[in-house]
């Protein structure tokens, strides 16, 4: 499944996941020139410019004391403040692989939508409801807790849609839908690492309270892949950069610093392994609880190279309608604003092509704050140089 980037035609062209083999992904290239020249001249840049209108609510968190202090600090007091400010809003709405693959699920199926109850599960500026709509749904309630939805309510009256869109602002587990049933839902529940966040647990809410028997979810579908790359000059840059700092040793904030996985965009020739499957979810039957997850997985050398780590990404499909679509954040694919997910390791290993990494992931929310993910990921390698059986813990928050 993937998203292809044409200067000549804006809507999407996608691909079901199960229709896309590995040898296409492998070969997925972007070639929409904007996209390049923001991304190709410094992407690690992109990161640092964006970080405070990132999904990771990093901005505003209060000075600690201690590192001890600081290794504590969650986004529990951030996530729906994060949202309120507009430029998270845009960097989600220019995210063209993002926006164009939901306007064309949507309006493509207009007669799934015609004369249908609509529910948007995390409003925001009501992009998705007014798609709705247009697809000629009689009516749509949107949620959301984050005060953008004050301004959604004016931008949907500005667009004729104030007949046809009640926005509601609130936690769907507190809140009380006007109707008893809803025939869709819509939501744009995806974080960094497909889970930060959590927002799928109050997808299944809304679907287990509202959605009538065989009705849509769009999307309905997502894995979650991982994959092997070699990253050395990021690595010294982000990571090894705290061991000497101006001649003193920092080395205590390295040692945070590597449990932390970077949200960062990967270059494709960074990869150097096939990319494996660690997560299916089908979100018309998921529990909450399955969403703790815990797989095996193997990595194989694709050529000789080093290996700094691993990285994430996730694939989303709309598959409850005739022509299923979908798109992918792979480093293989066009940029997207989930950019990947980066799991750097201590040890440097020497892969060569071939030889395979043996692995086991797990995955729960943190105790203190369920927004946030706790990560095991224990690998093993006995190959021609490099010889390693660890186990890695990480936090993604």
């Amino acid at each position: 499944m993937s998203y292809e980037c044409d200067e000549d035609e804006s809507s999407s062209k996608t691909k079901n996941i199960d229709e896309v083999t590995q040898n296409e992904k492998q070969n997925k290239r972007c070639c929409n020139d904007s996209e390049d020249a923001s991304i190709g001249q410094n992407k690690r840049a992109h990161r640092a410019e964006n970080e405070e209108q990132d999904s990771l609510p990093a901005h505003n968190v209060p000075e600690k004391d201690n590192l001890s202090s600081c290794a504590d600090i969650t986004s529990k007091d951030y996530y729906f403040d994060s949202y309120s400010h507009y430029g998270i809003h845009e960097e989600m709405l220019k995210d063209r692989v993002r926006t164009e693959t939901y306007q064309s699920a949507i309006l493509n199926n207009s007669q799934l939508f015609k004369d249908k109850i609509v529910l948007d599960v995390g409003a925001g500026t009501g992009i998705l409801s007014m798609f709705a709509c247009q697809a000629g749904a009689k009516h749509v309630y949107g949620i959301d807790m984050s005060n953008i939805i004050d301004q959604a309510k004016i931008i949907v009256e500005k667009n004729g849609f104030a007949d046809r869109i009640t926005l509601i602002k609130g936690k769907v587990e507190e809140i009380e839908l006007p109707v008893e049933k809803v025939d869709i839902i819509i939501s744009e529940w995806m974080g960094y690492f497909l889970l930060y966040e959590s927002m799928l647990d109050t997808v299944i809410f809304a679907r287990d309270k509202w959605l009538i028997p065989n009705g849509a979810i769009f999307p309905d579908k997502a894995q979650l892949y991982l994959a092997a790359m070699e990253d050395g000059h990021y690595k010294r840059d982000r990571i090894d950069f705290w061991n000497n700092v101006y001649g003193f040793d920092y080395s205590p904030i390295r040692d945070i610093a590597i449990r932390e996985p970077i949200v960062d965009i990967v270059e494709a020739r960074s990869i150097c392994s096939d990319s494996v499957p660690i997560l299916d979810i089908d979100i018309l039957t998921c529990t909450k609880e399955s969403l703790s997850f815990k797989s095996h997985f193997c990595l194989t050398a694709l050529r000789n190279d080093y290996v700094h780590g691993l990285v994430a990404y996730f694939e989303c499909a709309f598959t409850q309608i005739p022509k299923p679509v979908g798109f992918s954040t792979s480093p293989l694919a066009c940029y997207t604003h989930w950019k990947q997910t980066l799991f750097y390791m201590e040890d440097t290993l020497n892969f060569m092509r071939g030889e395979q990494i043996l692995g086991h992931i797990a995955c729960k929310p943190n105790e203190k704050n369920n927004r946030d993910l706790d990560i095991t990921i224990s690998i093993k390698m006995n190959g021609m140089y490099s010889n390693v059986n660890k186990v890695y813990e990480y936090n993604l928050r």
